[in-house]
């Protein structure tokens, strides 16, 4: 096992030995990403490679050539990477010496590669910055950037969760607005129920989707692991609050026991009021304005999540893309040059102009008047209360374990006591090698603390 193994996620550490296993062609392909991928100076010519996935690939090119007309003898390689590839693509660029300068990282992924030490620390180039200040940001998006004291990001576009709802249907249940509380969010659910007939329900929650009993769990106070990140704490007391609110809805009929390949379009099933209410994020704003009728164009809303008490408790998941300098970087302060550029407000309303994507940084919002617009501003109310996901390289794995646990009870008739205990240990064991490291850095400090 060589040095980096010893760092790497579970899922990283899987594809770093398939990797290993070929040891006689990694100098050679490692050569090869090098000759092929990394640019050097030619001249006063800077080349900088900046990988980005998905349609922001694509849109990311129109933003370059005013960047470069500012900025004379820097040229930006965009490369387009399929979400799909991107985080294999970003670990086989870290074992073969190939990262870009710059890539769009998700924000649950910034862990895994600041524990790798392939991400440069941000925070000197920020103290100097004119552009980029942390109060201009969302607070719980920025802090997902932040491990411990380091920042390693800065959030691009932010994404998070809220409900999109049929207005007439809860109308005619007697609620014109989404209630706040857990209390009534349930009441009103009911009453949605009672008149939808067979075969229709209040809500629908995927059950092979982990956000909802995240957010839930969240909601009734946990922090799904304890305080370090060693182990989970699924089976206590806050967790299992939300767990059972969640479960409640399956056992009650309020919600279906489907998963999103059992629905064969969400679209129609919505507008055929099959359910009333549905948790999702901000790519079905665009989705719903083409995809339901023009009849129900003005039936449908959206709003921030209830909470067990009220609106502050109504918590949600702080997502999106961030912006991360690589470490190994020969071209820094062009890199850091590039970052603020994309990172200005006319720049991200720009960025949102071509992707729909939400901006990060909060004077975006009222420039494009998204703060005020009548279905976008229940995410702008709630990315002012959202919370990072636990910030573990294993995140992703502890996250799929969630699910399937939720889905034993869902269908097959698990009791909860048990499959929270059992996603405890699960949990703990993909945590292991964390627990590993952690006690070696704190041995190491005191040896070092010891001989002073």
């Amino acid at each position: 096992m060589t040095p980096k193994s010893l760092i790497l996620s579970p899922f990283a550490e899987f594809t770093l030995s398939a990797v290993e296993g070929l040891r006689v062609t990694i100098p050679l392909v490692a050569a090869l990403l090098i000759s092929c991928g990394r640019e050097r100076s030619d001249g006063k010519e800077v080349t900088l490679r900046f990988w980005a996935f998905g349609r922001e690939g694509e849109v990311l090119q129109e933003l370059m050539p005013e960047f470069e007309r500012q900025n004379p003898g820097i040229r930006v390689r965009v490369q387009q990477i399929p979400w799909t590839a991107a985080h294999e693509k970003l670990l086989t660029a870290y074992v073969g010496d190939a990262t870009p300068d710059l890539a769009q990282v998700g924000n649950t992924w910034i862990p895994e590669f600041a524990a790798l030490g392939a991400l440069e620390p941000l925070d000197r180039w920020l103290a100097r910055s004119s552009v980029i200040d942390s109060a201009a940001y969302f607070t719980g998006i920025w802090n997902t950037n932040r491990i411990g004291d380091t920042l390693f990001g800065i959030p691009w576009y932010v994404d998070t969760r809220v409900i999109f709802y049929r207005m007439d249907l809860l109308a005619r249940a007697g609620y014109r607005e989404m209630p706040a509380t857990w209390a009534e969010w349930r009441k009103c659910m009911e009453a949605v129920k009672r008149r939808a007939g067979p075969d229709h329900y209040a809500i629908f929650l995927p059950t092979n989707e982990w956000a909802q009993p995240y957010v839930l769990g969240m909601q009734a106070g946990s922090s799904l692991l304890d305080a370090q990140g060693r182990h989970g704490v699924f089976s206590d007391a806050p967790f299992r609050r939300g767990f059972d609110f969640y479960l409640d809805l399956y056992r009650s009929g309020l919600a279906p026991a489907l998963g999103n390949i059992d629905i064969a379009n969400i679209y129609q099933e919505f507008a055929r009021g099959r359910f009333a209410m549905y948790i999702t994020g901000p790519w079905n704003l665009g989705e719903f304005s083409r995809r339901l009728p023009p009849e129900l164009q003005n039936a449908w809303s959206t709003a921030p999540l209830p909470g067990p008490t009220g609106d502050s408790s109504g918590v949600s998941l702080a997502g999106g893309s961030s912006l991360a300098m690589f470490r190994a970087s020969k071209h820094k302060e062009t890199v850091w040059r590039l970052v603020e550029y994309l990172s200005t407000t006319q720049q991200q309303a720009r960025f949102y102009q071509l992707t729909g994507d939400l901006p990060s940084r909060i004077e975006t919002w009222h420039v494009t008047g998204l703060a005020d617009e009548s279905r976008a501003r229940a995410f702008w109310l709630q990315l002012h209360r959202v919370r990072p996901v636990p910030k573990v390289p294993e995140v992703e794995l502890i996250a799929t374990r969630v699910l399937e646990s939720a889905e034993l009870v869902i269908r097959g008739g698990k009791p909860v006591d048990v499959a929270l205990r059992e996603l405890d240990r699960d949990v703990n064991t993909i945590l292991e090698k964390r627990r590993w490291m952690l006690d070696r850095a704190a041995s190491a400090v005191s040896l070092r603390d010891t001989a002073r």
